[in-house]
Order: structure tokens, then sequence, then C-alpha cells
């Protein structure tokens, strides 16, 4: 799929190495169709690499995509430079009278923090109202997931007692709808996060629908307002590494963290893990683009949104 991104955004380099087709400005603007407009709320401390995976996580779709990054205002982290922000990010106030296909709103390392005591809950809430009537379809990850069932549905996240980390087993739970078409019955995805939510609330609701879940990590994919908004539990855009960097970082700062379970051949954090939801995640975003963005938005973004 061309990924159409600012020419010197370093994501661009990462995975044009990976032979990922990204295009850049010059190259999108002699194309005469309309590319989809994707914006990503990159609420992840490492956004760099946030930005690599869920680029990634687009390439397999022939529709061209303009993707705009978005960044909260209320609080700007300490882990990504300050020039690259001001170089490839917006916050709200600078798209807040746009019309996007699709916006994704990524997980948060605040999952363990009340929603209201976070310092950019009321910026969140702001962007969530507005993209009920701004965006096609929303995808919801990990805590931006919970953030938004809270939000939206008054579900609320419940603490773990200790931390949900590594790749489990999922088995889809409704074939109907095209978010899990091409899925298997049973597939692999990552998780990494110390709360969760009470399956019977999500079941119970007459408005959400769950597509996914595993018996040992608990839901992990939810459909509402057929398809409006959808809300993934884990991490499906994860690189093969990333739980493995997570595992020692923690370990390296005296935290207490298990190995991620399933994860390394033969338990031992010393293997290189096998990516074994790669596929399941190409498609689950594949899936998105086509069926609930593409075939849904309007040509001609606007109030047609709204309709």
């Amino acid at each position: 799929m061309p990924i159409k991104v600012q020419n010197d955004l370093p994501a661009k380099k990462v995975l044009t190495e990976e032979n990922i087709f990204v295009m850049d400005e010059q190259r999108a603007s002699e194309q005469d169709i309309r590319p989809l407009e994707i914006c990503v709320l990159n609420l992840m401390p490492l956004k760099e690499a946030t930005e690599v995976d869920l680029l990634r996580s687009f390439s397999n779709t022939p529709l061209q995509i303009n993707v705009t990054f978005l960044t909260t205002e209320t609080y700007v982290g300490k882990n990504t430079a300050k020039s690259h922000l001001d170089q490839f990010y917006q916050v709200f106030d600078e798209v807040k009278e746009r019309f996007f296909d699709g916006l994704i709103i990524t997980g948060a390392p605040v999952e363990q923090m009340e929603f209201e005591e976070v310092t950019y809950w009321d910026e969140l809430k702001q962007i969530m109202d507005w993209s009920e009537t701004n965006v096609t379809s929303t995808v919801h990850i990990c805590w931006g997931a919970q953030a938004g069932l809270y939000y939206h549905y008054g579900i609320k996240k419940i603490p773990l007692e200790k931390k949900m980390f590594g790749l489990f087993r999922h088995k889809v739970q409704n074939r109907r709808e095209p978010i899990v078409r091409g899925f298997d019955d049973e597939f692999w995805m990552p998780h990494s996060r110390h709360t969760t939510v009470d399956p019977e609330s999500v079941r119970n609701h007459p408005e959400l629908t769950i597509m996914a879940e595993s018996e040992e990590a608990g839901i992990f994919l939810v459909l509402a307002k057929g398809g409006k908004q959808i809300f993934v539990m884990g991490h499906p855009e994860y690189d093969r590494l990333t739980l493995d960097r997570e595992y020692k970082r923690d370990l390296g700062k005296g935290l207490p963290i298990d190995m991620p379970k399933n994860y390394y051949p033969d338990n031992n954090p010393e293997n290189r893990p096998n990516l074994l939801w790669r596929a399941h995640a190409n498609t689950l975003y594949t899936n998105w683009l086509n069926y609930y963005v593409y075939q849904l938005t309007p040509y001609h973004l606007g109030k047609a949104n709204n309709d």
C-alpha cells in the first residue's frame, strides 16, 4: 500500500528497508486519486517506534493513505525529541475543523491511574467526542480501548493482580462481521497491560459485540455502532521484539516483571521470539481500512460524515 508521509519522517527509512512501499509527498501528488485521511493520536512514550509499527500495519492494502500524527497539547512526554514532535505532529486545535476517514487512538503507559487523574484526560474526551462527528471509524488500542469503553459506554477498567504480559491464544466469537474476515478460528496476539475490563459488562451491553477473546487474556476485540468504534485490547501492531524490549527494560530498572508468556522459544529470553501474530494483525488493519473506512466514508470529506 502506498502510505503517504512527510519525506523526512524517520519511519519512512525503516519501512523502506523492509521493502514496504512508502510514498513521498511528490509522488502522491502525481496520482489522481483521493487518499484516505487517517489520523493517529499517538499516546505511546516511544512515538517513533509506534509510528513504524502502525505504518507497517497499514501496508497490506492497495489504498493510498495520508497519515496525520496527533499528540496531546496538555502533556508533552520526555521520550520523544521536541524537534520530532514539532516537525511531524499536530495538536487537536490544529485539526479539530477537519474530517478524517479513520482515527487510531493508541495505548498509553497510564493505565494504573484513574482516567480522571490522567493529565490529558479532558483533552482526550474532547477528541473522542469530536470523533463521533468528524471521523468515519475509530480504532482504540489497549489503554485507548479501555478509555473509549469508559467514556462512551461507562465500562470501568479493573486492575489486575499482575501484568498481562505475553502472547496469548484467542478465539473468534462472531464471524458475521467483516472485521474478522480471513481470521483463523484461533490466533495469537500480544498483550502488555496492568488492567482489564469485565467481560460480562461488555457482553451485556446492547451496543457492543465481542468479536474475539482469550480464556487467559480476556476480551481482545469489540465492535460498536457497526464499526464506527472498534476496541482492541491487545497490541496487534507490536513488532517481533517489542515485548522483549519491554521485559528487559523493566528488568534493568529492577521492576517486578514476569517473563512474557508463550513468547520465547523454550522460555529462554536469549532465544529470538517467533513472530506468530503478524498475519492476523495485518488482516485486522486491512479489514478495518477496507470495510469500515474505505467502503463507508464519503468521497468528499465533510459534513456527510455526520449523516
